[in-house]
């Protein structure tokens, strides 16, 4: 009766020992001495400016949801064309009333302006953030230069 366990068992203790042996090594082999560079946050190099809770634009995450809605209906697309000459006419009905939603959506989206990108202005730009704060006449000098 446990004999169909047993093979189970031994899968999920070969887990344990593959994820607890590098652990281990880890904490064994690892350098203990802690210094303020070792503890620092590391951004591709480069010097940290500013806190890290900067506020995005919600542009960022609309567009992106908007993306991730429209790319994961486009995967319905497939088994549609593989299975289409098999149903016929009911499929290409389907993917019909489907394509009329998913348009229906993008018009929507369209309309309420969520596809229009906005410039990003930031009240009180450093570092390297200073030049989105400049009016049109510097950024022609800028140009010019």
């Amino acid at each position: 009766m446990y004999n169909d366990f047993g093979t189970a068992f031994i899968f999920v203790i070969i887990g344990v020992i593959l994820i607890a042996v590098p652990l281990i090594l880890q904490w064994i082999l690892s350098p203990k001495n802690k210094s303020y560079d070792k503890l620092t946050t590391y951004e591709c190099g480069e010097d940290v400016e500013g806190p890290a809770w900067v506020k995005f634009n919600i542009r960022f995450y609309v567009v992106a949801l908007i993306f991730i809605i429209f790319d994961v209906e486009a995967v319905f697309f497939f088994p549609w064309a593989v299975v289409y000459k098999e149903l016929g006419l009911f499929a290409f009905i389907e993917m019909l009333i489907f394509m009329t939603i998913l348009s229906l959506g993008l018009a929507y989206v369209w309309v309420k302006g969520d596809l229009e990108w906005v410039k990003v202005t930031v009240p009180y730009g450093r570092g390297r953030y200073r030049k989105l704060n400049i009016v049109d006449e510097e950024i022609e000098d800028l140009k010019n230069e």
